[in-house]
């Protein structure tokens, strides 16, 4: 039986000399070094019930939260601290508790939790006012690193500070002058979770904007409501919310006082009609953002012409018009993506659209390079949208190539044992 190439599934050659087909290598030979791995503790920031076990600084409840959310054993947390698993079932019993500082701080670096939730911080708080005077810089630098395509980096320095903050906040001891920082660091640490987190766990990431947009409403910051109701908007969106979805993103576009807010906000209602199947906002929020870009607005990561094409694309392919869907897409070539995920959301639907038009071959390659982008830059529910397409147009190399990606997705997203 001849040999596969490891990602895509395509037959290699006898004369062969690696595991990966031409293509493969030459995708990801053009990709810098892969970013991190997810730290652990986030997958139970996208869970609500284990966020709030994480909130009673309790270990016990800690521990189980911890188990529950990583679809861990006791015997497989205890290899991962190297204790006797026996230990384990006694802590989460609440029959013994390292009473020791190291022993606490051993804990909470092993399974990559903020050391605060286990009482081992300065009680005098001295380390959360130095927290504070950089957090701002914090989720500056997070949000350039997402918007970069290393969502995963952006992550893993935002959930720190939004773990100690939300501690602050439900001891009710945050001051006024920190108020706004907490909701920057809820909306920032939603939007870069909606990026890395697989489809089944999206709706924890609407919940962090949600919250974000909680206090964007009392507070007297247009611009911030405005950029966190689109936010949310689109979160939503992706957790399958689309009424809504289309409600948020309707009033993001009511409230947004710059040209280039009021078009990101198009940007991401146009999305959002078109997967809800309301084609006559979809088209009017298209034809608003053309026209704001053909009047020279400035571009930003959602209003510029490459994302537009895209959803334009996508809107019309939901609304059942992938000939007219291609067109859009054969149409002329409008630069490159404002940001790189952007390109990886682009290919997978292209394939979707050449597959729902019938033009396989091309509907393969799209998404075989979009299955070896989206598991470098570490997006499973792009690398599951690809699988979806690919299994609705028969492309067999494409869905095994994407379902072993995301095997291999799942292993580094997952905590290490």
């Amino acid at each position: 039986m001849a040999a596969r190439c490891e990602r895509c599934g395509t037959a290699l050659s006898r004369y062969a000399a690696t595991s990966a087909c031409p293509t493969c290598r030459a995708t990801l030979a053009a990709l810098p070094a892969p970013p991190p791995r997810l730290a652990p503790a986030v997958w139970m920031w996208s869970d609500p019930n284990a966020a709030a076990a994480l909130s009673t600084r309790d270990l016990a409840l800690i521990m189980r939260a911890y188990r529950r959310s990583n679809h861990l054993s006791q015997a497989a947390v205890a290899q991962i601290l190297g204790y006797d698993p026996s230990y384990i079932a006694m802590i989460e019993k609440r029959k013994r508790e390292p009473g020791d500082v190291a022993g606490r701080r051993h804990i909470a670096r092993r399974l990559g939790l903020p050391y605060h939730l286990l009482g081992v911080t300065d009680p005098n708080d001295g380390d959360f006012t130095a927290m504070v005077q950089f957090g701002d810089s914090v989720i500056r630098l997070a949000e350039i690193a997402r918007q970069s395509g290393r969502a995963v980096e952006a992550v893993n320095e935002l959930w720190p500070l939004a773990a100690r903050l939300e501690a602050r906040a439900a001891e009710g001891r945050l001051e006024p002058d920190t108020v706004l920082l907490l909701a920057s660091a809820r909306l920032a640490l939603g939007v870069s979770l909606g990026t890395v987190l697989p489809e089944e766990r999206l709706n924890g990431a609407a919940v962090w904007t949600g919250k974000a947009l909680m206090v964007a409403r009392h507070v007297e910051d247009g611009a911030f409501l405005a950029h966190t109701l689109r936010m949310h908007g689109n979160e939503l969106r992706k957790a399958n919310r689309s009424r809504a979805a289309v409600a948020r993103l309707e009033q993001a576009v009511a409230v947004s006082a710059d040209p280039t807010g009021r078009g990101s906000a198009l940007t991401l209602l146009a999305r959002a009609a078109g997967e809800a199947g309301r084609g006559d906002e979809f088209s009017a929020a298209i034809e608003e953002c053309r026209r704001l870009l053909d009047a020279g607005t400035e571009h930003g990561i959602l209003l510029n012409p490459f994302t537009v094409r895209e959803v334009h694309a996508r809107g019309l392919l939901a609304l059942g018009q992938p000939r007219e869907a291609l067109r859009v897409l054969d149409g002329d070539r409008v630069g490159e993506p404002a940001a790189p995920q952007w390109q990886v959301i682009e290919r997978v639907t292209a394939g979707e659209v050449l597959a729902a038009s019938g033009d396989r071959d091309r509907a393969s390659e799209a998404l075989l390079n979009a299955v070896a982008m989206a598991e470098y830059r570490r997006l499973p529910h792009q690398l599951q949208r690809a699988i979806r397409a690919a299994e609705r147009g028969g492309l067999a190399a494409a869905v095994d190539a994407g379902k072993a990606a995301l095997r291999r997705l799942r292993g580094l997203l997952a905590p290490a044992v």
